[in-house]
């Protein structure tokens, strides 16, 4: 049936009447007291549904027809618990018969060729009805990992069997070459001073063969939204295992102080011949008015997340991560194609559940291109950030691009690696883009995703190796930007490795190559020692300084006293605290990019140095300062005692 038609048929009032389904049960749920398989399925005419013993070969050994219920739901339901099942189905159109997975499926076989019914109870590891998230921390520093790449490299002393692997995360003391010395893994991010770790796509996506090991992908193909990936299982053939697995993992980061966050892919799928399209032809797909399928994800496909079924898929998925896994965040990928309407519906849903903003939302307010979104529905686009809720955050490209410089163009530079005209850029940074004078982006810092690297483009090091060409330089240069972002308003995030100078050769959109050019390298770790110690102590005295933890829509109003000249920029924060006593009361921040030093006559009062150029643990000394002089190419944060 031409495609057209069908979206004209989708968009009638009479259909959206008949056929939205509010309830949100579908897909297999399973007990010991019995099974139910529920599928939304409007235009079938008949629908048999297929069960297997295995998930990947043999024939079905029964086939139930499935009953037709209200609002295009097809049901079964038994007594028989058929935990461990194997199931398809068989739908039959008036123009074709095709077969599908379950779209709502919560576990597969391996490539998802098959859904399963499981109990879910039965996957729970020892201990996980009593799994909580950790005490929210004063402060968010985001830490970017993807599965795979973590735990893969032999230097980081890592389980053979567990390389790669979600049970990685439940190793702990693991060191460098196993010399019992050198902290890798989790006993690393301990030490470093992350709050939250943030997973590239660990959902079942499509790129990667689960039957073969040596696949990599950075995961941005959604297969089954709701399973999770079952490469980074030590058994993809058993559906149950990665579900059990992906709990443990989460269970080991809340044990030692992390929150997790899921990056999620909301925004197309792998391909259009999917379960979701298979089961209603091309209802959850954006399409042109000549029928063509809407591209702005330039991944081939757009959801239409505005669509009412649509809309309720996503929720759905979102909230069952959060219960199911304990999930405490979701980043969503080009959450520009995602509308308004939807993001603030999710938020208010989480909020509901869980506490005001205790679920952490955010994304990319940004899209690959346009996208045919129906019906007069606002896309959530870095310009409608005032039409979404305050605690629905962005990624700040402004930030990343006024510090580092463009990450298309290699020599395009920014603040610290010799581009002109960015101080007042770095300035708006600070107060993560909330100001009153027409420049304002976001309208709290608790919007602002403040960040100078992540796994798109280049890597911090390789942006500033193809701007800088002496090291030494480059690491001031580098110290430089993680001072300036980890002092600025909003929310910090880097990603994995930035601390010791990670790198992929120069190589920027390597989502496809080799895991050994992927990996995280934990020699560089300790060959970059310096450089990551710094990164430290970043962390360890932005916990310290709640003006700039601050995330009220009166955060800004903390920043005074603002100046600049070229290659530098300055200014003052009032750092006390409502709640608690404040080490600081007040803050004197420089930045000089310059080969020359800076001087500022500080305020009467007891100033102590807190960090400069080459020290981010100054804060422990008590240095008293009178004048704040910034040397060449270096940051100096003094600060006066309450």
């Amino acid at each position: 049936m031409d495609r057209r038609e069908l979206k004209k048929l989708y968009q009638s009032t009479e259909f959206k009447r008949q056929y939205t389904y509010e309830k949100h049960d579908l897909g297999a749920a399973c007990t010991e007291k019995g099974t139910s398989f529920l599928l939304w399925s409007p235009l079938a005419k008949e629908i048999t549904l297929r069960l297997y013993a295995d998930g990947a070969k043999g024939g079905c050994f029964r086939e139930i027809a499935m009953q037709k219920e209200a609002q295009g739901v097809w049901a079964h339901r038994t007594d028989e618990s058929l935990h461990g099942v194997y199931y398809d189905y068989k739908i039959v159109y008036p123009w074709e018969t095709v077969t599908s997975c379950d779209p709502y499926a919560r576990a597969c076989g391996v490539n998802g060729r098959r859904s399963m019914a499981v109990d879910l109870r039965r996957t729970d590891p020892d201990g996980w009805y009593t799994d909580d998230r950790p005490k929210k921390a004063a402060e968010t520093v985001i830490y970017e990992l993807h599965v795979g790449e973590f735990s893969w490299d032999r230097s980081g002393g890592f389980s053979e069997e567990y390389r790669g692997k979600y049970k990685a995360f439940t190793e702990e003391h693991t060191t460098l070459f196993s010399d019992r010395v050198h902290p890798t893994g989790i006993d690393y991010l301990k030490e470093l001073g992350v709050t939250h770790v943030q997973l590239m796509p660990a959902y079942d996506y499509g790129s990667v063969d689960e039957s073969r090991e040596g696949g990599f992908n950075w995961g941005y193909d959604p297969e089954n939204h709701n399973v999770p990936e079952g490469s980074y299982a030590t058994d993809a053939y058993h559906g149950e295992v990665r579900i059990r697995e992906f709990k443990e993992m989460v269970q080991s980061l809340h044990k030692n102080g992390f929150r997790v966050i899921m990056d999620v892919v909301y925004n197309h799928m792998y391909s259009t011949d999917c379960h979701l399209n298979k089961t209603a032809p091309w209802y959850y797909f954006r399409t042109e008015e000549n029928g063509a399928v809407s591209n702005g994800s330039a991944c081939g496909n757009d959801l239409a997340s505005e669509c009412a079924m649509c809309a309720n898929y996503i929720l759905d998925s979102v909230l069952y991560w959060a219960k199911e896994y304990h999930i405490d965040g979701f980043r969503f990928d080009l959450m520009g194609l995602l509308d308004v309407g939807l993001m603030n519906r999710i938020r208010a849903e989480l909020d509901r559940r869980y506490g005001k903003g205790e679920i952490l939302l955010f994304g990319e307010p940004w899209a690959a291109d346009e996208t045919a979104m129906e019906g007069g529905a606002l896309p959530a686009l870095k310009k409608n950030a005032g039409k979404l809720d305050v605690n629905v955050g962005m990624f700040c490209d402004d930030t990343r691009d006024a510090i580092k410089g463009d990450v298309f163009l290699e020599k395009v530079c920014g603040f610290v690696n010799g581009g002109e005209g960015f101080e007042e850029a770095v300035l708006h940074s600070v107060r993560a883009w909330c100001t009153e004078d027409g420049e304002a982006v976001a309208k709290a810092p608790s919007q602002i995703i403040t960040y100078v690297s992540a796994h798109d483009n280049w890597t911090l090091w390789d942006k500033l190796a193809k701007t800088i060409t002496d090291e030494k330089t480059r690491i001031r240069a580098n110290k430089l930007a993680a001072a300036i972002y980890m002092t600025c308003q909003g929310r910090l995030f880097f990603l994995s490795g930035e601390e010791f100078a990670r790198t992929k050769n120069g190589l920027g959109n390597t989502y496809n190559a080799p895991i050994g050019l992927n990996r995280l390298d934990w020699q560089r770790a300790y060959a970059y020692e310096e450089l990551r110690v710094y990164y430290q102590g970043l962390i360890a005295l932005r916990k310290q300084l709640p003006g700039l933890c601050d995330k009220s829509e009166r955060a800004g109003k903390r920043i005074y006293g603002t100046w600049t000249k070229a290659g530098v920029a300055g200014f003052f924060a009032d750092n006390r605290s409502e709640t608690k006593h404040s080490r600081w009361a007040e803050l004197c921040v420089i930045y000089n990019s310059t080969d020359t030093a800076v001087r500022r006559e500080l305020p009467e009062g007891n100033w102590e140095l807190l960090l400069d150029g080459e020290n981010s643990f100054l804060w422990r000394e008590g240095i008293g300062v009178t004048v704040a002089e910034a040397a060449p190419f270096r940051a100096l944060v003094p600060g006066k005692r309450e």
